[in-house]
């Protein structure tokens, strides 16, 4: 059967790529508030050595708008090419998918109950493409095999967190009855507080995120007692994205240990944050 090795939960803020595309990991706004929180994350990968990435994120209309959002789609591609918005990273290679996985875990969600958009053509943003050049940095493709999972965070009604959280835990069953040797690592991307608009616009909320990441560790269902519009209150509209951190929890069946974290505030009005969870 497949082995979980951990989580990593990243932020996803499209001047992060701008920052790669222009060499700027050295330079003194990034390098020792961001860049520098990474070496640890690079090392952890080079001890679990991950097979394949279930990479749970949220799409900013590349794939789906307003017209058509669904809550939770799963991609069951061969492949998947980043076609970015055109103000973040510049388009990186297609990343390889893991069909075996990827219908797996489908059939599995399915079972319990979890109504999914299949996508067998799925095109990937900022969200994704980011968090996984932060991961396996360099020239070369990445090395590892990978399975999008999106949540709906931005057409209303969004799903609970009591309802991500169970989402989490069915991907972490699932992948455990797989009939693979393979090592898989999770990755939620998003976040953490944050608001882009409205009068609100530059919303930051230091205290909550930081507690937040806590209770990650040892007390990941503290947050399902917030309803949607309690975090859109507590961490501005986009800071919903701290879903995608609690969906990635969730699918680590057992206790955790926190191998590294980092937070910095702010990066383009958005609290960024890092954590490598290792399972025990």
């Amino acid at each position: 059967m497949a082995t979980i090795v951990g989580a990593i939960t990243t932020s996803h803020v499209p001047a992060i790529g701008g920052a790669i595309a222009k060499n700027k990991q050295q330079d003194p706004y990034w390098k020792p508030s961001f860049f520098d929180g990474f070496p640890v994350a690079h090392q952890w990968l080079d001890k679990v050595r991950p097979d394949v990435a279930v990479v749970i994120y949220n799409d900013h209309g590349l794939n789906f708008f307003l017209d058509k959002m669904p809550t939770f789609a799963v991609g069951a591609a061969p492949e998947y090419c980043n076609a970015d918005e055109g103000w973040g990273i510049p388009a990186l290679p297609p990343h390889r998918g893991d069909l075996d996985l990827s219908w797996h875990l489908i059939e599995s969600l399915i079972a319990e109950e979890f109504d999914l958009t299949t996508c067998q053509e799925m095109l990937i943003d900022h969200a994704f493409a980011i968090p996984m050049e932060l991961l396996w940095p360099g020239p070369a493709p990445c090395p590892v095999r990978t399975v999008p999972v999106c949540i709906n965070t931005v057409q209303f009604p969004l799903p609970t967190p009591a309802r991500c959280f169970k989402l989490g835990a069915a991907i972490g069953r699932a992948i455990e009855f797989w009939d693979n040797d393979a090592r898989v690592v999770i990755v939620g991307t998003g976040g953490l507080s944050h608001q882009l608009d409205g009068q609100r616009a530059g919303f930051l909320n230091k205290e909550f995120d930081l507690l937040f990441m806590d209770k990650l560790i040892d007390d990941p269902l503290w947050v399902t007692r917030y309803s949607i519009p309690d975090l859109v209150e507590l961490t501005g509209t986009q800071g919903v994205e701290l879903l995608m951190w609690l969906t990635a929890r969730a699918a680590l069946p057992g206790g955790v240990n926190k191998v590294h974290s980092n937070y910095h505030i702010p990066i383009s009005n958005t609290a960024a944050a890092l954590m490598v969870l290792e399972s025990v």
